[in-house]
């Protein structure tokens, strides 16, 4: 029934279900935080079934004095990533993580170094124009509260996921897109993160575009509600991603081509 529904009802049938949730739960007043994230990402191609990536990331924050979203450094990371392409379909994902969390207004103004661990699995329903995809994610997390003890905390999350290229049918070189998810976040309950069931609700609607076929850039808004029971969160993010597909190896080819051409120009 997914597969043939249209992909806007169903982001729209999403949003319905999370202003629901907003409305049916109160949590006290309000706090607003507007923030930027970026990421580089840098992948590297094994075999027709295997890649493997790493990730590096950093994360700014306005605070309840200051609107300037640069105002604190909140998190820095780094994630190694494995990916086995088990059908056209089917995308099986796993990685380590480390987050160095400081001041971050989610888990509060403290120090939390974090851990953690996860399995994932992406399924893409291809369509001509346009690509619909749903992202599973188990998440554990190893984490330092306030109390310098370190927590353990099992997140799941689900993502639906709409893509599609601007100026043509295809992603290529050259190509703009335009790009739509919204995730949802549940939790087990700790100090460090809170008792809540529900984490958070995350939409992201952006564009990108493709410098060739190896190097892409996305460019996203995010808005982020968290309900907490010390009063709810809302984060409004500008988020950059810059992709890298077989850096190194691209570097090493540019490299031996331009000594070829050298070798040649001697000989002659």
């Amino acid at each position: 029934m997914l597969s043939k529904s249209n992909p806007n009802q169903i982001i729209t049938i999403i949003r319905c279900l999370f202003v629901v949730l907003m409305i049916t739960n109160s949590y006290g007043q309000n706090t607003t935080y507007n923030q930027f994230w970026n990421e580089f990402q840098f992948n590297q191609t094994l075999s027709k079934k295997w890649s493997t990536e790493i990730d590096l990331g950093a994360a700014y924050s306005s605070t309840a004095s200051s609107s300037n979203l640069f105002e604190n450094t909140i998190q820095r990371s780094v994630r190694g990533w494995a990916h086995y392409y088990y059908s056209p379909r089917w995308k099986l994902s796993t990685f380590v993580a480390h987050y160095n969390n400081r001041d971050v207004p989610e888990i509060g103004q403290f120090e939390s170094p974090e851990w953690r661990f996860a399995l994932q699995g992406i399924y893409y329903f291809h369509k001509t124009g346009y690509t619909l995809s749903t992202r599973m994610r188990t998440e554990f997390r190893h984490m330092r509260n306030q109390d310098d003890d370190y927590e353990n905390v099992f997140r799941y999350r689900q993502q639906i996921k709409y893509l599609q290229p601007i100026n043509s049918k295809v992603l290529r070189k050259g190509v703009v897109y335009a790009v739509a998810s919204d995730e949802i976040y549940f939790k087990s309950g700790a100090k460090v993160t809170g008792e809540s069931f529900f984490d958070r609700n995350r939409l992201n609607i952006g564009a990108g575009y493709l410098f060739s076929d190896d190097i892409q850039i996305e460019l996203c808004y995010a808005n982020e509600y968290l309900p907490r029971n010390s009063g709810t969160q809302i984060t409004n993010a500008a988020s950059l991603t810059v992709s890298f597909n077989n850096l190194l190896r691209n570097i090493q080819k540019e490299i031996a081509s331009k000594n070829d051409h050298h070798l040649k120009d001697e000989e002659e």
